[in-house]
């Protein structure tokens, strides 16, 4: 009768045992599935920041090649100002000069 109960205390135990180890197989895979979700979330994540990084580094050299564009048109403009600037200074110098001329004539 021990031996019978033994037995039964045995099976018992072992039936425990696997009872556990099915509960932490399924806690592990219900963990496993939601890392991998966390992982892929992650990287759609990353994904989409290195987007959108990529779409900076290319507005941003975009901008530089724009901003060099503008810095050498400020350049030709300001040379074209100074460039009237003189002309304008000729001009008036010459007008000057005629209308000198003018009051000469005018006095004799």
């Amino acid at each position: 009768m021990e031996a019978v109960q033994e037995g039964i205390d045995t099976l018992a135990s072992l039936e425990q045992r696997i009872t556990r180890a099915v509960e932490l197989i399924t806690s592990l895979r219900n963990e496993n599935q939601q890392l991998k979700h966390e992982l892929e979330s992650t990287r759609s994540e990353f994904d989409a920041i290195k987007a959108e990084r990529d779409e900076s580094a290319a507005l941003s050299s975009e901008f530089q090649k724009d901003n060099d564009e503008l810095q050498q048109r400020v350049k030709q403009l300001s040379s074209e100002l100074s460039d009237l600037k003189d002309e304008r200074k000729e001009v008036k110098a010459r007008i000057e000069k005629l209308l000198s001329q003018m009051d000469l004539l005018s006095a004799s």
